[in-house]
């Protein structure tokens, strides 16, 4: 089960000369000098229409202020490409000059506006050429006359100042439109018309959100007594299931009856049942049309931006839409990209999802790098705090059908997890070994006959409904993995209706270094196990963990499980009621603050404790999580914060990092800097060990939990967190 698998091609954007990238130089330097020329060039376009008010002091004196800047960005030839661009210039390079007689502008001021006029012109003639490449120009009013080519440049793109003949009018935003209050609801027949039917995918989703809608609308009830005075601000949310659409290949509603993975599938019914109870205004989207009918995109290949405001508050999709958005929005993904948020399977790392860090330093993967906030990522599991724990619902068992399975819980009865029959493969020793103890079930598809890497002395079902899976987990005493698929659903249902779940310990652990599934995923985690939520968050002794490679470990640990008794458990954030949680906390909580500096000496150190806190007599800024929940801590050699912290009991928060990337906190820490600097690295802020140099970091979407190095002792921000609420602190709600 992977939303990463498959041939998804990672292609980028297409050849519009608007979004200025490494084609016009190439080499990673030159990105990055490009980007800072843009950015330098825009602020002089904003200025060109006031060139004519200018005095011969003060402004001439900024403008030779960007010069000297400009000046020091320019990378060898870039001089002599913009020289030979100028040369092109006509008319308006003519009436340029006209207004530089007037203000008298130095000479250095002049070579900027020479720029500015060069890439106005060189905008032109690609307008010229290419108008017709896209529809989108059109459906803007380029008709191919140099006067809607500035229009279009200006009004559209903003590449040329506002031309002065033409009536300026401001769009809307979203924060000026009126904010109304969010209310629970019961009643899922309105998200069950909009998930609409026609595929066998959706079909599973609806019978998903019909069998759990009292479970459902119970939780909403206790939640909505909970938080009676908290006032919830009803967002318009879109949610674009990209990997349904028939543009990505839809390769898995033709697997739904085949016992294909159904993970994605179960936890997008879970997402969009959660957005709807909450109360929110939810739009789904299911193709690229209906995509960009929602976003209000032009037709076309994405070559033009989005005018207005964008028509969400929040867009949940996954890597599949984000590529689609990206494509159909063109210049406005950009701006509008901090409305996004990427439900992601096994999640993605900090130093993956910076693409010029990625690029340079060999974490580039066909995912990541699209320089989100790491915790717009939602995973299926708590994997890294980087990301935020979307998760999904295991369905919760009434007092009657807890009753039945203490009654007709049979003691000897196993069944396998996996569908497929790959997943059996190479496997009949321990069946054996099984066998002597336990009557063995399966649930394996298969079409004409019985599948070969199934024993004979296997009873096998076929692919069962969920309501006569359920059935037959609630009559087995154990639940058996072969090692795959890796963290599914599966075994906290099993878990849930009273199995105790047996799984295979990984040494060494698994991940992209090591394992081909993993390969190409945008993280370095280490999988322990088959299932490390389970393992490390459950235990036992409803989890068992051991070497199936040692059979007589193997067999020792299914002679223990004969001799338990276990009642069925369910994590409180794997319940209905736990999930809405959540989902509110992020969707009213989670928004973007910026850090206004650091106070002097904020932090104070806990006594008896090598951990700090932030200093209760100084004014904490606004964040959430909230800094009263702030223990940092200095990390061991080769250690990451996700394990310093989970040493201490606590969980990293990425949410902290910048609170914490001062000279103050390497004081606090008593840390003994001999040096301090500030560069781009995923595990800084750091001391180096032997040097005992320290690193602040320079570029916040590098802040990692995950990060490992062994050379460096790490900053580690920690918090507490809710028990079976991993997500939430205990002042987070």
């Amino acid at each position: 089960m992977t939303s990463l698998g498959g041939q998804f091609s990672a292609k980028r954007l297409g050849d519009s000369p608007f979004s200025i990238r490494t084609e016009v130089l190439g080499g990673l330097e030159s990105r990055g000098v490009l980007r800072k020329i843009s950015d330098m060039l825009e602020i002089i376009m904003k200025r060109i229409d006031t060139l004519s008010k200018m005095s011969n002091s003060s402004e001439s004196h900024r403008l030779e202020e960007l010069s000297s800047a400009l000046h020091r960005f320019q990378p060898v030839g870039l001089v002599e490409r913009i020289q030979a661009i100028a040369q092109n210039v006509s008319d308006m390079a003519i009436r340029m000059e006209q207004i530089l007689k007037k203000t008298n502008i130095p000479a250095r001021g002049e070579s900027i506006i020479y720029v500015w006029v060069a890439r106005t012109e060189h905008f032109l003639v690609w307008m010229r050429a290419r108008w017709t490449s896209d529809p989108c120009y059109s459906f803007y009013g380029v008709d191919g006359s140099d006067c809607s080519f500035l229009i279009y440049l200006s009004e559209v793109e903003w590449f040329c100042p506002p031309l002065a003949w033409r009536n300026q009018s401001s769009h809307p935003t979203t924060s000026s439109l009126p904010k109304r209050q969010a209310y629970f609801r019961s009643d899922l027949s309105l998200l069950l018309e909009r998930v609409g039917s026609g595929k066998e995918s959706l079909s599973f989703m609806r019978r998903r959100m019909r069998r759990l809608a009292a479970q459902w609308a119970a939780a909403a009830r206790r939640l909505d007594e909970r938080l009676r005075s908290q006032y919830r601000v009803q967002k318009r949310i879109l949610v674009h299931v990209g990997f349904l659409t028939e543009e990505s290949g839809d390769v898995f509603s033709p697997k739904v009856l085949k016992g294909g993975p159904l993970g994605e599938m179960v936890q997008w019914a879970d997402i969009l049942t959660t957005l709807h109870v909450l109360g929110h205004n939810l739009k789904i989207s299911l193709s690229v049309k209906e995509l960009q009918g929602s976003l209000g995109v032009p037709p076309g290949r994405g070559s033009c931006p989005l005018i207005g405001p964008l028509p969400f508050d929040l867009i949940y999709t996954d890597y599949h839409g984000l590529q689609q958005m990206k494509q159909h929005m063109g210049l406005s993904f950009r701006q509008h990209r901090c409305h996004i948020r990427v439900i992601d399977t096994f999640g993605t790392e900090p130093a993956y999802n910076n693409e010029e860090y990625a690029t340079l330093h060999g974490y580039r993967t066909n995912w990541g790098y699209w320089n989100l906030n790491c915790k717009q990522y939602m995973t299926m599991f708590p994997h890294t705090p980087d990301n935020s724990f979307m998760g999904f619902v295991t369905e919760e068992l009434n007092q009657t059908e807890r009753f039945n399975i203490k009654r007709d819980k049979v003691n000897n009865m196993a069944v396998v997890y996996g569908k497929e029959a790959s997943m059996w493969k190479g496997e009949e020793k321990l069946l054996t070994i099984l066998h002597r103890y336990m009557d063995i079930h399966g649930t394996v598809y298969y079409e004409a006959q019985r599948p070969p890497e199934v024993p004979a002395f296997v009873r096998n079902h076929g692919l069962l409904p969920q309501q006569e899976l359920q059935q037959l987990l609630r009559k087995a005493k154990l639940f058996l993995g072969f090692g795959f698929p890796y963290e599914g659903p599966a075994p906290l249902e099993a878990i849930a209706n009273g199995c105790v779940f047996l799984q295979p310990k990984f040494s060494p652990p698994h991940s992209s270094l090591n394992h081909e599934f993993f390969r190409g995923k945008p993280t370095s985690r280490e999988v322990s196990s088959q299932h490390p939520y389970t393992e490390q968050y459950i235990g036992k002794p409803h989890v068992i963990t051991v070497d199936f490679n040692n059979s007589q470990e193997f067999e020792t640990a299914v002679q223990d499980i004969l001799k338990e008794k276990v009642e069925p458990f369910i994590p409180y954030e794997y319940t209905c009621e736990g999930m809405l949680e959540r989902v509110n906390a992020y969707i009213q909580h989670q928004v973007r603050r910026s850090w206004p500096g650091n106070p002097p000496s904020p932090f104070l150190q806990l006594p008896n404790s090598t951990a700090l806190i932030w200093a209760p007599n100084i004014t904490a800024p606004a964040c959430w999580p909230p800094l009263s929940g702030l223990r940092l801590f200095l990390s061991p050699e080769a250690s990451s914060c996700v394990k310093t912290c989970q040493d201490a009991g606590l969980i990293c928060e990425p949410s902290y990092f910048p609170f914490i990337n001062s000279m103050e906190a390497f004081n606090g820490l008593n840390a003994q800097c001999e040096s301090l600097e500030a560069e781009k690295n995923h595990v800084f802020p750091a001391v180096h060990v032997d040097r005992r140099e320290c690193f602040q970091q320079k570029e916040p979407l590098l802040f990692s939990c995950a990060g490992v190095s062994a050379k460096h002792q790490r900053l580690c921000p920690c918090r507490d967190y809710l028990y079976g609420q991993v997500a939430l602190c205990r002042d987070c709600l």
